[in-house]
């Protein structure tokens, strides 16, 4: 049991890992080897609560699929325990970050001494560019 949060939890079950030979250096042991990770988890398919869901669906992520997958792929270590492990924590880390709801923004409006300062602003620099005109010497 993978615990996301207190309220949320995931069964081990409804990962599904696939071990692919990763590129890049690393000699024979690449070519011989299936290190990379691949975490696969299907949202829709999952016992995760609704807001869960619904927040990781919404979300524009490349790791998120149009079908509503979650596609982690680890390489970056020769270990494919170490590439599990740390595929696992970005998963987590990715769930955990739907469970947390965004403050609704309260719009605020200026002060009046930050109306004036803006205008005056704008008065100062007016006069300063219409200073810039032609000079008539008649």
């Amino acid at each position: 049991m993978i615990h996301i949060s207190a309220r949320a939890s995931i069964p081990e079950q409804e990962l599904e890992w696939q071990f692919i030979r990763s590129g890049g250096a690393g000699g024979q042991n690449v070519n011989k080897v299936s290190t990379a990770a691949q975490l696969i988890f299907d949202i829709r398919a999952s016992s995760l609560p609704e807001a869960y869901k619904q927040r990781l669906l919404k979300r524009s992520d490349h790791r998120i699929t149009p079908g509503g997958k979650i596609v982690i792929k680890c390489q970056e270590t020769r270990s494919q325990l170490t590439n599990r492990e740390r595929a696992l924590e970005q998963f987590i880390a990715l769930v955990r970050s739907a469970g947390i709801t965004p403050k609704k923004r309260i719009p605020t409006r200026p002060t009046l001494g930050a109306k004036r300062r803006r205008l005056e602003g704008k008065k100062k620099r007016g006069s300063i560019k219409s200073a810039r005109g032609k000079v008539d010497l008649d």
